[in-house]
């Protein structure tokens, strides 16, 4: 997502005279995709002798002790192909991987033989041995295929420049097209036609260059299994993915519940403590003063109780901030009615839902719409703002947009940042679209139950 700066900033954008079609043999990308190919023919044959030798004789050896050991050698060796293939995958794929789990996250203590049984109870280890297994005849199949296409290609594009090499070194015109000679009656007479006429030179020119065109999106299809074998089984599982999104997910939600705690305990410092503080004082002189000026006494008096209804009036503030009344009672229309009159906008609001929400997700809701609706009081100069909610299939769409400078992103403050981490721990999500110079557009999509 673009910041405000990089709005700002003109951007200039390469162009190309040639299309994608004719510039493909020539891109980089074509070429990083053929040297994966090449390269990885004999490392395939390299790894699918080692996985089969030492599973081979890993499985023959576990009638003894022995077994244990080579094979769990064997499933650490196929876990060193996968950091080869998946930083192969990353340089000339292009393929963005994460790590899977590694071993010593799996041990319950130190030493050889719980490294053993953490290598043979991980799936991951299994999976990499698969693909060891599975990606040999592929990377054979890719290679021929890849190499023949492209040695053609570049062959018979180039012909005219290399037809000489016939004449003058082997004997014939050019090349034969048609079968090879046959003995008929005792007489051997030639087969086929040559390739040496200007015409026919041409048009094997005009062949080798479709073929030329076309090998990179050939290449290309083929290594896109590629792509989806090192995917599937040299990246991270699924549950373990889920289990570190759980857990980042925590520590997002603990750090924003630790930051709500000290905010309150912050504001309670800061203002009612002080006040009550200071009403202690004042009550503590007006009686001191109170036999000896009555009135002097009175006006003090008159003083604490202003400060009592302030005091009173930043305690409301304080509950409301920690979870207002309104929501719990009437929900989230009329929550958010209340949120629009203290926003310098003139705020619409247009709800729909059925039923009420979880009550942890309309507290989310909440908190993000008060949250935006600050943030266009503070920020935006809007003069009109508009909030829509409303449920679509099982989840909670919260739609705000106002007509102010935009430029809001989520590295700009810790406001935004904060209602992302709060919205991906309850597996909710923030769209901002804010070019500079307005409109700003953010939408809230959160599960209706958790």
């Amino acid at each position: 997502m673009a910041t405000a700066t990089d709005l700002a900033r003109p951007r200039t954008h390469r162009t190309h005279r040639a299309p994608g079609a004719l510039r493909a043999p020539f891109e980089a990308r074509a070429w990083r995709e053929l040297l994966h190919v090449v390269t990885g023919m004999p490392l395939a044959c390299v790894f699918f002798s080692y996985a089969v030798v030492m599973v081979s004789a890993g499985a023959g050896l576990l009638i003894t002790f022995l077994g244990v050991p080579v094979l769990a050698a064997g499933l650490a060796g196929c876990r060193g192909v996968g950091v080869l293939e998946r930083l192969r995958a990353r340089t000339l794929l292009d393929v963005d991987i994460a790590e899977p789990e590694p071993v010593r996250a799996l041990q319950r203590r130190g030493g050889p033989m719980p490294w053993m049984g953490a290598l043979l109870r991980s799936g991951v280890s299994w999976r990499h041995l698969l693909y060891t297994l599975l990606h040999f005849p592929w990377a054979l199949f890719t290679f021929v295929v890849s190499v023949s296409f492209f040695s053609s290609a570049w062959a018979l594009t180039l012909y005219p420049a290399w037809q000489w090499v016939f004449p003058r070194h082997l004997g014939q015109p050019g090349i034969r097209l048609g079968p090879d000679g046959a003995t008929i009656d005792g007489t051997t007479r030639i087969g086929g036609t040559y390739v040496d006429s200007p015409p026919e030179i041409a048009l094997t020119c005009a062949a080798g260059l479709v073929l030329l065109l076309a090998t990179p999106w050939i290449v290309r299809g083929l290594t896109q299994i590629d792509r989806l074998m090192v995917l599937g089984l040299l990246g991270p599982s699924p549950l373990a993915t889920r289990v570190r999104e759980l857990e980042s997910d925590r520590g997002s939600v603990a750090d924003t519940a630790a930051a709500d705690l000290r905010r309150i305990e912050r504001d309670l410092h800061d203002g009612a403590q002080a006040r009550l503080v200071t009403l202690a004082m004042d009550l503590g002189l007006a009686k001191e003063k109170l036999l000896e000026d009555p009135q002097a006494a009175a006006d003090m008096v008159d003083e604490a109780h202003g400060e009592v209804k302030l005091a009173l009036q930043e305690l409301r503030d304080l509950a409301r901030g920690i979870h207002p009344a309104i929501l719990t009672d009437r929900g989230l229309g009329p929550a958010l009615s209340a949120l629009a009159t203290r926003c310098t906008a003139d705020v619409t609001i247009t709800v729909d839902l059925p039923q009420r929400p979880a009550q942890a997700i309309e507290g989310i809701t909440y908190f993000t719409a008060s949250e935006l609706l600050q943030n266009i009081t503070k920020h935006s100069t809007a003069h009109t703002a508009h909030i829509d909610l409303w449920k679509t299939d099982d989840r909670l769409l919260l739609h705000v947009t106002d007509d102010g400078k935009g430029g809001a992103h989520t590295n700009t403050g810790t406001g935004l940042a904060g209602l992302t981490d709060r919205l991906t721990a309850v597996d909710g999500l923030l769209l901002i679209h804010s070019p500079t110079g307005g409109p700003t557009t953010i939408t809230a999509e959160l599960p209706w139950r958790v």
